[in-house]
Protein backbone atom coordinates (compact mmCIF):
# COMPACT_ATOMS: atom_id res chain seq x y z
CA UNK A 1 0.00 0.00 0.00
CA UNK A 2 1.58 3.29 -0.92
CA UNK A 3 2.89 5.62 1.83
CA UNK A 4 3.05 9.32 1.37
CA UNK A 5 5.80 9.12 4.68
CA UNK A 6 7.89 6.44 3.25
CA UNK A 7 8.22 8.47 -0.32
CA UNK A 8 8.86 11.75 1.35
CA UNK A 9 11.75 9.74 3.10
CA UNK A 10 12.91 8.48 0.13
CA UNK A 11 12.82 11.92 -1.52
CA UNK A 12 14.67 13.38 1.46
CA UNK A 13 17.29 11.03 0.98
CA UNK A 14 18.09 11.97 -2.51
CA UNK A 15 17.56 15.84 -2.16
CA UNK A 16 19.84 15.63 0.58
CA UNK A 17 22.52 13.98 -1.75
CA UNK A 18 22.24 16.58 -4.12
CA UNK A 19 22.60 19.37 -1.74
CA UNK A 20 18.68 19.76 -1.25
CA UNK A 21 17.82 21.19 -4.24
CA UNK A 22 16.59 19.16 -7.39
CA UNK A 23 14.15 19.11 -10.74
CA UNK A 24 11.22 17.02 -9.98
CA UNK A 25 12.22 15.05 -13.04
CA UNK A 26 15.45 13.69 -12.05
CA UNK A 27 13.82 12.99 -8.96
CA UNK A 28 11.11 11.71 -10.20
CA UNK A 29 13.43 9.28 -12.13
CA UNK A 30 15.50 8.29 -9.42
CA UNK A 31 12.06 6.91 -7.46
CA UNK A 32 11.17 4.96 -10.00
CA UNK A 33 14.68 3.37 -10.88
CA UNK A 34 15.16 2.44 -6.90
CA UNK A 35 11.92 1.50 -6.96
CA UNK A 36 12.49 -0.69 -10.31
CA UNK A 37 16.00 -1.83 -8.80
CA UNK A 38 14.61 -3.36 -5.54
CA UNK A 39 11.86 -5.34 -7.59
CA UNK A 40 14.95 -6.61 -9.92
CA UNK A 41 16.37 -7.73 -6.14
CA UNK A 42 13.75 -8.55 -3.97
CA UNK A 43 10.74 -8.65 -5.50
CA UNK A 44 9.04 -5.85 -4.39
CA UNK A 45 9.14 -2.26 -4.79
CA UNK A 46 10.09 0.34 -2.12
CA UNK A 47 6.68 2.92 -1.98
CA UNK A 48 4.88 0.41 -3.36
CA UNK A 49 3.04 2.99 -5.62
CA UNK A 50 1.88 2.82 -8.93
CA UNK A 51 4.01 2.76 -11.94
CA UNK A 52 3.20 4.40 -15.37
CA UNK A 53 4.02 5.60 -18.43
CA UNK A 54 4.19 9.21 -19.35
CA UNK A 55 6.02 11.69 -22.19
CA UNK A 56 9.24 12.15 -19.93
CA UNK A 57 9.31 8.05 -19.14
CA UNK A 58 8.22 6.30 -16.21
CA UNK A 59 6.78 7.70 -13.21
CA UNK A 60 5.22 7.06 -9.83
CA UNK A 61 1.55 7.88 -9.96
CA UNK A 62 0.75 9.04 -6.25
CA UNK A 63 4.45 10.63 -6.18
CA UNK A 64 3.92 12.41 -8.87
CA UNK A 65 0.65 14.14 -7.43
CA UNK A 66 2.94 15.16 -4.10
CA UNK A 67 5.49 16.25 -6.18
CA UNK A 68 2.85 18.46 -7.94
CA UNK A 69 1.72 19.98 -4.61
CA UNK A 70 -1.40 17.53 -2.94
CA UNK A 71 -2.26 19.26 -0.13
CA UNK A 72 -3.36 16.58 2.01
CA UNK A 73 0.07 14.99 2.34
CA UNK A 74 1.09 16.42 5.62
CA UNK A 75 4.77 14.78 5.80
CA UNK A 76 5.49 15.27 1.86
CA UNK A 77 4.84 19.15 2.90
CA UNK A 78 6.17 18.92 6.32
CA UNK A 79 9.79 18.28 4.69
CA UNK A 80 9.82 19.29 1.09
CA UNK A 81 8.99 22.62 -0.60
CA UNK A 82 7.88 23.33 -4.33
CA UNK A 83 10.55 25.69 -5.59
CA UNK A 84 10.08 27.59 -8.78
CA UNK A 85 11.66 26.07 -12.43
CA UNK A 86 9.96 22.93 -11.60
CA UNK A 87 12.02 22.01 -8.60
CA UNK A 88 11.92 20.69 -5.30
CA UNK A 89 13.66 21.71 -1.95
CA UNK A 90 14.38 19.98 1.36
CA UNK A 91 12.96 21.52 4.35
CA UNK A 92 14.83 20.09 7.06
CA UNK A 93 17.66 18.67 7.93
CA UNK A 94 17.43 14.44 8.21
CA UNK A 95 19.86 11.83 8.90
CA UNK A 96 19.71 8.28 9.91
CA UNK A 97 17.19 8.18 12.63
CA UNK A 98 14.95 10.45 10.69
CA UNK A 99 14.20 8.09 8.10
CA UNK A 100 12.88 5.45 10.24
CA UNK A 101 10.23 4.16 7.16
CA UNK A 102 13.66 2.94 4.94
CA UNK A 103 15.62 0.11 5.92
CA UNK A 104 18.76 -0.70 5.36
CA UNK A 105 18.12 -2.99 1.87
CA UNK A 106 16.03 0.38 0.81
CA UNK A 107 19.00 2.80 1.41
CA UNK A 108 21.55 0.48 -0.15
CA UNK A 109 19.34 0.55 -3.48
CA UNK A 110 19.33 4.23 -3.17
CA UNK A 111 22.97 4.14 -3.14
CA UNK A 112 23.41 2.06 -6.00
CA UNK A 113 20.70 4.02 -8.01
CA UNK A 114 22.61 7.06 -7.11
CA UNK A 115 26.02 6.27 -7.87
CA UNK A 116 24.60 5.12 -11.88
CA UNK A 117 22.15 8.13 -12.11
CA UNK A 118 22.57 10.94 -9.54
CA UNK A 119 25.49 12.79 -11.58
CA UNK A 120 23.06 12.62 -14.69
CA UNK A 121 20.63 16.25 -15.62
CA UNK A 122 16.98 15.71 -15.83
CA UNK A 123 17.20 15.27 -19.12
CA UNK A 124 20.21 12.50 -19.26
CA UNK A 125 18.20 10.89 -16.92
CA UNK A 126 15.07 10.67 -18.64
CA UNK A 127 16.53 9.58 -21.75
CA UNK A 128 18.14 6.69 -19.76
CA UNK A 129 14.94 5.53 -18.70
CA UNK A 130 13.72 6.04 -22.18
CA UNK A 131 16.54 3.61 -23.26
CA UNK A 132 16.90 0.92 -20.61
CA UNK A 133 13.62 0.65 -18.97
CA UNK A 134 11.67 -1.32 -21.78
CA UNK A 135 8.49 -1.34 -19.59
CA UNK A 136 7.85 2.12 -20.54
CA UNK A 137 6.53 2.81 -23.64
CA UNK A 138 5.51 6.78 -24.77
CA UNK A 139 2.19 6.89 -24.45
CA UNK A 140 2.22 10.00 -27.03
CA UNK A 141 1.44 12.66 -24.58
CA UNK A 142 -1.58 10.56 -22.66
CA UNK A 143 -0.27 8.72 -19.64
CA UNK A 144 -1.17 4.19 -19.52
CA UNK A 145 0.15 1.96 -16.25
CA UNK A 146 2.97 0.06 -16.01
CA UNK A 147 2.28 -3.59 -15.21
CA UNK A 148 4.61 -5.10 -12.10
CA UNK A 149 4.58 -7.95 -14.15
CA UNK A 150 6.09 -6.12 -17.53
CA UNK A 151 8.48 -4.45 -15.26
CA UNK A 152 9.32 -7.92 -13.90
CA UNK A 153 10.09 -9.49 -17.20
CA UNK A 154 12.33 -6.36 -17.84
CA UNK A 155 14.44 -6.83 -15.16
CA UNK A 156 15.32 -10.43 -16.39
CA UNK A 157 12.40 -12.68 -15.08
CA UNK A 158 11.03 -15.25 -16.60
CA UNK A 159 6.95 -15.06 -17.51
CA UNK A 160 6.44 -17.48 -15.08
CA UNK A 161 8.69 -15.51 -12.37
CA UNK A 162 7.12 -11.95 -13.56
CA UNK A 163 3.52 -13.90 -12.91
CA UNK A 164 4.62 -15.53 -9.35
CA UNK A 165 6.33 -11.95 -7.77
CA UNK A 166 2.87 -9.76 -9.35
CA UNK A 167 0.85 -12.47 -7.24
CA UNK A 168 2.73 -12.23 -4.21
CA UNK A 169 3.31 -8.39 -4.49
CA UNK A 170 -0.60 -8.07 -5.12
CA UNK A 171 -0.99 -10.19 -1.64
CA UNK A 172 1.30 -8.24 -0.29
CA UNK A 173 -0.57 -4.74 -0.48
CA UNK A 174 -3.72 -6.36 0.10
CA UNK A 175 -2.40 -7.86 3.62
CA UNK A 176 -0.57 -4.18 4.40
CA UNK A 177 -3.75 -2.84 3.92
CA UNK A 178 -5.78 -4.58 5.66
CA UNK A 179 -3.37 -4.30 8.43
CA UNK A 180 -3.54 -0.24 7.99
CA UNK A 181 -7.21 -0.27 8.36
CA UNK A 182 -7.44 -1.98 11.70
CA UNK A 183 -5.07 0.75 13.25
Amino acid sequence: MFDPQKVTQMAAYFLQKRGGRMSYLKLMKLLYLSDREAMSQFGESISDDQAVSMPHGPVLSQTLDLINGDSSAAAWNAWIAGEANYEVSLKVNINREALDELSDADLQIMDVIWARCGRMTRFQIRDYTHEHCPEWQDPNGSSFPISAASIFKAVGKTEEQAQELTRQLIARRHLNSVIRNLK
